[in-house]
């Protein structure tokens, strides 16, 4: 009987001998039911390579658990956004270059100040006809004019104190209209341009042609009209 005590073992022992047939009993669970769950591995153990590619879906991450810090950077393009989902509170302005064709509205005070831009057809007017109207903005009035001689650019104005480019006092609704290019014979083109006090005004380019065999004359051309 003295033997069989000292043969039994120590409680450190009975302890051990649990947890190893615990630990054992659990794999085998695992084991014999075919599933491996989270209890049976070690944290922080499962790596990229022990994934098969392709096989992460969205349904294996929780929602909204892949932030920034987990994409790589310049990865992310345009075919990975849906269309028209990035919206002005997703761009920071200051980074944004402007717009060359805009530059002018920085200084406008409103939309009438920009400069748009008016084209002028070919016009084609009889010798001696009446002068055939080319363009209108603000108080003034262009038109061409065919004499027996020339090709005539003038304009008229119903603003007083307005200028024109041809070097003439200033005029006003009172006067004849000024002219602002002719053309003797042939053709050329020539800068035209006039300003009302009001800041209203053009400055352009027109060609002119006088066709003496033909008894008219040809007119056309571009004005930028401002104000």
């Amino acid at each position: 009987m003295s033997s069989l005590l000292r043969r039994r073992p120590s409680p450190a022992m009975i302890v051990a001998l649990i947890a190893l047939f615990a630990s054992l009993g659990g794999v085998s669970y695992g084991f014999a039911t075919g599933t491996i769950d989270s209890r049976e591995i070690k944290n922080n153990s499962v790596r990229s390579s022990d994934l098969r590619n392709n096989e992460i879906r969205t349904r294996d991450l929780r929602n909204n658990e892949v932030r920034g810090i987990d994409i790589r950077n310049s990865t992310v393009q345009g075919r990975d956004i849906a269309l028209n989902t990035v919206t002005g509170t997703d761009v920071n302005e200051s980074t944004l270059q402007q717009v060359p064709s805009a530059a002018q509205a920085d200084s406008a005070t409103n939309a009438d100040s920009v400069s748009s831009l008016k084209i002028l057809p070919v016009t084609t007017v009889a010798e001696g006809a009446q002068p055939t109207l080319l363009a209108t903005h603000g108080p003034f009035t262009v038109r061409g004019t065919c004499g027996a001689t020339a090709a005539e650019v003038t304009v008229s104005t119903t603003e007083s104190d307005s200028v024109a480019s041809n070097g003439q006092p200033p005029f006003g609704p009172a006067d004849s209209p000024v002219a602002l290019a002719s053309q003797n014979s042939g053709y050329s083109v020539k800068p035209v341009a006039a300003l009302a006090p009001s800041g209203k005004g053009f400055t352009g380019d027109v060609g002119l042609q006088h066709d003496s065999t033909g008894q008219v004359c040809r007119f056309h051309g571009d004005l930028a009209l401002q104000g």
